[in-house]
């Protein structure tokens, strides 16, 4: 990493010192003590067209071909200002911001054009880049501790789900023949793979997180919810940011970003992000700690503004994961119903074999399979946005990959049961938007879109036996099972291939049927298609004639293949009506009625009595959504917000991952609930107490529910039951708490460090929630108690020069699972993904 960030650093340093060129309106933004502020957001009001101030306050930005305009000069802390520009300016405008308040000025581009997030009829959490630096929430999983309605589950990357509301993606193993119901989307390109949630993020100028079906404002059609992030974008003026971080367990973080003009025309941003830290749980089979990070990402993008009516922007990113990590460890056994030598402590003791501690929390394992959990993401997009009319055409064209390349020690233990468990993906997607968004006349404005994206996804998996694989397979008395190398190197090979393509016209109107009531209906009609293909092999293990010792062996793992290809068509959409009965409260409802596209089975397919596998579940029903919301924004009070959302979605035939309990079918399947039910009550609030004091919470209850699943799978303790399926209608749904809530606070005062005008500070944040399901199937042993964290930081922050930060995380040193699940082969043993324990470091920052 050390060479690299040399190179970078010094490709940086070039481009640091480049010369502006531009010919716009420029300006200074200041604080009412004539202190530069920093990545102020500017922006020509009715437009998409904006920019930011650079570290002494300066920007540069097109008039778009037109005057008079308005700008909107925003910053996190200070209450936004309107700037009226009739004429070209023959010097720089001076413009100063009063410091007032920190979240009601907050604006957004959620709907496609520049607005104050309090007057948009959305549920809508944002985090500023700065908010998330300065919290360390450095990637989505962070953020959750931020936004309490948003769910995070990942044991490694590729199995990684993110949920609003506790609905997404099913909680558990994940399967590439479904489509996520929250939308991640970066600089206006859909990502379609969860695993970007794992990553760090790049130099991010803000993240919108939307809550409920968005399909009418968006290309890709999302059930949940969206996460729509923004980078920080080219700027004509020079500057450059350095941002270090160093804690305990060698944890260190480097960031840069510089940006500047490379002609008159053309400005450049250069960014990078790497993050490095030891181990947190040890290894006693190999005397290493694992669970490493080990991140490098670099993006690159370059401006183009031919005229004044359009902006052209060229992206490419690259990022890079490659820790030692991702290993779990046993956190308890559960009693099955199997017979008393079918259960793990019977078996482990056969063979001679104790865990290296029987409780988690000591963070010890003896795993004998190499955990490997390395991934590359990267891509190229070109986003045109031109003026026309009254509003903006953008085009947004973009390329991406995902390569996945694990290894799992699946049965959690030091003893060869697998001695492979690996299936490498390589994951390519196109995507193409265009939308139009603008106002049509002095009562109508809206937007309206097309959108397409085609993917594929390929994954070549190996999973093999090792010695132990005859006890924890025996299901018999027979000493056929003893046979000496019956198992060992026995394995199978599979070849998953999926195609997806959907495409989607979209829209929605926003019609003022007074300045204060609005009606904003939406439509999408959306096609999907699916062809998938799956082949697995058997290999390996002794070879024999014996149909007894072959009738073993298919036990284990047996061949199977099958295709399967399906499409289908849908309408949806949402009508909201707003109403702004007063300037401090604004009130709205919404219905929207969505879709979550068919999905197909391509991790295998349960088997039945004769082996054959179960084809009628190859094709899984999309779901069909129904949602209802009401809720109020209001500022209470001078410097204050204070918004409550109530919702409703319920789900028909819900889709939802299964694991399967035998062995050959090692990546789960996917099944229909028949009805599933979520609501609750969502609070956001912040207040500026005082000039030096501002404090702000966030706060869920959800009660998520199977209403009708009369034929899901048993859970762990019930595993060897007579039964092969159970009803557990009226049961939670898993990883749905049922309250989650977010505190913080911070205390600062103006001051000076080595002759940098800025802010000491003292901040607290914390997070909790209370215990959620951990299965498919509720079961009392995979359920995760509610926990705690708190977090804190000090320090020293400046608009331009010198900050530093003393931080620390989960300080209380609070253990807690972040999720349960069990072994393959369900044994009894199960593993729990563990929360990071107390950490602590330093940000020094230098802005130039």
């Amino acid at each position: 990493m050390k060479t690299s960030l040399k190179n970078i650093l010094t490709l940086l340093s070039f481009l640091t010192f480049s010369i502006s060129f531009a010919q716009n309106i420029e300006g200074v933004v200041t604080t009412n003590e004539n202190i530069p502020l920093e990545a102020a957001n500017v922006v020509i009001k009715g437009t998409t067209f904006s920019t930011i101030t650079d570290a002494s306050g300066k920007f540069s930005i097109n008039t778009q071909g037109r005057l008079p305009i308005t700008l909107l000069i925003q910053y996190t802390g200070y209450t936004t200002a309107e700037y009226n520009v009739t004429a070209l300016p023959a010097t720089p405008l001076l413009i100063t911001l009063n410091e007032e308040n920190k979240l009601v000025e907050v604006v957004v581009s959620s709907r496609r054009r520049i607005e104050k997030v309090q007057d948009v009829p959305i549920a809508v959490s944002v985090i500023t880049g700065k908010q998330a630096e300065q919290t360390g929430a450095f990637n989505v999983n962070r953020i959750k501790e931020l936004v309490p309605s948003v769910q995070l589950y990942s044991s490694n990357p590729r199995n990684t789900g993110i949920n609003i509301r506790s609905l997404g993606s099913p909680f558990g193993l994940t399967n590439d023949g479904i489509d996520p119901g929250v939308g991640f989307y970066v600089d206006g390109v859909y990502y379609a793979r969860p695993a970007a949630t794992t990553l760090d993020f790049i130099d991010v100028e803000q993240i919108e997180v939307l809550r409920g079906p968005q399909g009418s404002l968006f290309g890709k059609n999302t059930t949940s919810g969206a996460f729509n992030i923004t980078t920080r974008k080219p700027s004509f003026t020079s500057g450059a940011d350095f941002e270090v971080s160093y804690g305990n367990y060698a944890f260190l973080q480097a960031k840069t970003s510089v940006t500047g003009a490379l002609s008159q025309k053309i400005a450049g941003r250069l960014s990078f992000s790497g993050t490095q830290r030891d181990g947190l749980i040890d290894n006693v089979a190999t005397g290493r700690a694992t669970n490493t990070l080990n991140n490098q990402g670099i993006r690159g993008q370059l401006l183009y503004t031919p005229s004044d009516n359009t902006n052209i922007i060229l992206s490419a990113d690259i990022t890079t994961q490659r820790p030692d990590g991702y290993a779990q460890v046993v956190a308890g056994v559960a009693p099955t119903q199997r017979a008393p030598y079918r259960q793990f402590n019977a078996i482990i003791a056969d063979l001679n074999y104790q865990l290296p501690s029987q409780n988690a929390f000591d963070r010890k394992i003896d795993h004998d399979t190499p955990w490997r959990s390395g991934q590359d993401m990267g891509g190229i997009s070109l986003n045109i946005d031109t003026k026309i009319g009254s509003g903006t055409l953008t085009s947004t064209t973009a390329w991406r990959f995902w390569n996945w390349d694990p290894s799992n020690d699946r049965d959690f233990t030091g003893l060869q049961v697998l001695a492979l468990s690996q299936n490498p993906t390589r994951q390519t997607q196109f995507t193409q938007e265009v939308r139009y968004a603008g106002q049509l006349n002095s009562k109508l404005s809206g937007v309206v879109g097309v959108f397409f994206i085609d993917q594929t996804s390929q994954t070549n998996g190996t999973e093999e036996s090792g010695k132990a694989q005859w006890r924890f397979s025996q299901s018999s008395t027979s000493n056929l099972w003893k046979t000496p190398g019956l198992f060992e190197g026995y394995g199978i090979k599979t070849d998953a291939r999926i195609r997806a393509s959907s495409a989607a016209v979209f829209g929605q109107l926003d019609w003022a049927v007074t300045e204060r009531l609005h009606v904003l209906p939406g439509l999408r009609y959306n096609f999907d298609k699916k062809d998938a293909d799956y082949s697995r092999t058997t290999y390996g293990g002794l070879q024999t004639t014996d149909p007894a010792l072959l009738a073993l062996k298919k036990q284990v793992y047996s061949d199977q293949a099958f295709a399967s290809n399906t499409d289908n068509t849908d309408f949806s959409g949402n009508l909201t009506v707003s109403f702004k009965a007063t300037d401090k409260i604004n009130a709205y409802a919404t219905f929207a009625k969505s879709y979550k596209p068919v999905g197909v089975n391509v991790a295998g397919l349960p088997t039945n009595s004769a082996g054959a596998p179960l084809l009628e579940l190859a094709v899984i029903k999309p779901e069909e959504v129904n949602h209802y919301e009401v809720g109020v924004k209001t500022s209470p009070f001078k410097s204050s917000i204070f918004n409550l959302t109530f919702f409703n979605t319920d789900i028909k035939n819900f889709q939802t991952n299964v694991q399967a309990a035998e062995l050959g079918v090692n990546r789960g399947y996917l099944a229909n609930a028949d009805k599933v039910r979520v609501r609750g009550v969502e609070l956001d609030a912040s207040f500026v107490v005082t000039e030096h004091l501002t404090v702000n919470g966030a706060a869920t209850y959800t009660d998520g529910k199977y209403v009708k699943f009369t034929n899901a799978p048993l859970p762990l303790e019930e595993t060897g039951a007579a039964v092969a399926f159970k009803d557990v209608s009226g049961t939670d749904l898993p990883g749905a708490s049922r309250w989650a809530g977010s505190l913080g606070g911070e205390l600062s005062d103006k001051a000076r460090f080595f002759g940098n005008a800025g802010k000491v500070f003292v901040a607290v944040d914390s997070y909790a929630r209370s215990e959620f399901s951990s299965s498919p199937s509720a079961s009392k042993y995979l359920v995760v108690q509610g926990y705690a964290i708190f977090n804190a930081r000090l320090g020293f922050r400046a608009s331009q020069g010198l900050s530093v930060q003393f931080w620390g995380r989960n300080l209380l040193n609070k253990d807690y699972y972040e999720q349960l699940l069990p072994a393959g082969g369900n044994t009894g043993q199960y593993a729990g993904v563990l929360g990071d324990q107390r950490t602590y470091g330093i940000t020094l920052k230098y802005s130039l």
